[in-house]
C-alpha cells in the first residue's frame, strides 16, 4: 500500500495509537482519495475523531470528504453529502450537510458507485468553491 504523499507527523503519532487494521484501511482510503484528486489539499484535525479533511482548497468549507477515524472504525463523509446526488442511497446520516459511508472494508469505497459520489464531491467542491486557491497538494496540520 502505497500513499501518494507522507503523513503529517503529528498526525502519524496520533493514528499510531489505533488498531492495525484501522491504520490499514485508513491508509488505503487516504491513497484512494489521493488518487482520484492528487491536488487536494489534506486539513488534519484531533478534536471527537482523528480527521483528515480533503479540501480543493485551504479552506475547510471547501472541503468534499473528510475521514474520520474513531476508536473502532472510520467513515467516509462527504461534507456537503446532503446537496450530492445519491441514486444508490449509499449515504447515511442526518446532518443539516453531512452525510457518510461506514467503512469497514476495502469493498465499501473501492466501487464504482462510491467512486462515482467521490467524483462528483470533488465537482461540486470546485463549482461551490467562492474563490479560486493557490494552495494545491498540501498537507495542513491544524493538530495542537
Amino acid at each position: 500500500m502505497h500513499n501518494t504523499r507522507p503523513l503529517h507527523p503529528d498526525f502519524q503519532y496520533l493514528l499510531d495509537f489505533k488498531d492495525q487494521p484501522l491504520i490499514d484501511l485508513f491508509c488505503d482510503l487516504r491513497a484512494y482519495l489521493l488518487a482520484l484528486y492528487p491536488d487536494s489539499n489534506e486539513l488534519l484535525y484531533h478534536t471527537h475523531a482523528l480527521t483528515a479533511v480533503f479540501s480543493i482548497s485551504e479552506k475547510l468549507s471547501d472541503a468534499f470528504c473528510m475521514l474520520p477515524i474513531y476508536t473502532n472504525h472510520l467513515n467516509l463523509g462527504f461534507n456537503k453529502g446532503t446537496l450530492l446526488k445519491d441514486p444508490h442511497g449509499l449515504l447515511t446520516g442526518t446532518g443539516n450537510l453531512i452525510r457518510h459511508i461506514d467503512v469497514k472494508t476495502q469493498s465499501d469505497y473501492r466501487n464504482p458507485k462510491v467512486e462515482s459520489l467521490i467524483k462528483e464531491a470533488i465537482d461540486f467542491a470546485i463549482q461551490d468553491m467562492d474563490k479560486p486557491t493557490k494552495s494545491m497538494g498540501k498537507t495542513i496540520s491544524k493538530i495542537k
